[in-house]
């Protein structure tokens, strides 16, 4: 897969993870961000096929992320990696416009399998 990903999530450690897996799947191009703010400014300056981000970051959580995606007008597949699980911030993302949800802990093939589903629907 030759699609471009932004990866933001504030622990290297779950980063590495997530990279390890998107490698496995074939993709590799990918931009990494420490922090909300620093994914959004990432997200201005280079054109993605899909960001995974974390919910819970420092300087700009992972919903204002997504709010700020889509209030830029962008439809590109935003998959929250997260441990919320609690109904209403579901319901407030899906109503922000997320494409997935992938819970921690996740297995490396839920997580591959989500990937396919999405980056193949960008390329057909």
């Amino acid at each position: 897969m030759d699609q471009k990903v932004l990866l933001a999530d504030d622990s290297g450690v779950m980063r590495k993870i997530i990279l390890r897996a998107l490698n496995a799947a074939g993709v590799t191009d990918v931009i990494e961000a420490a922090d909300g703010s620093q994914a959004w400014a990432s997200f201005q300056s280079t054109q993605f096929d899909m960001v995974l981000t974390d919910w819970n970051m420092p300087m700009m959580t992972g919903l204002e992320l997504l709010k700020n995606i889509r209030q830029a007008g962008s439809t590109i597949p935003v998959i929250m990696i997260t441990t919320e699980s609690e109904r209403g911030r579901v319901i407030e993302a899906i109503q922000a416009g997320v494409s997935d949800f992938l819970p921690k802990p996740f297995e490396n093939e839920l997580l591959q399998e989500k990937l396919i589903k999405h980056l193949s629907a960008i390329a057909s």
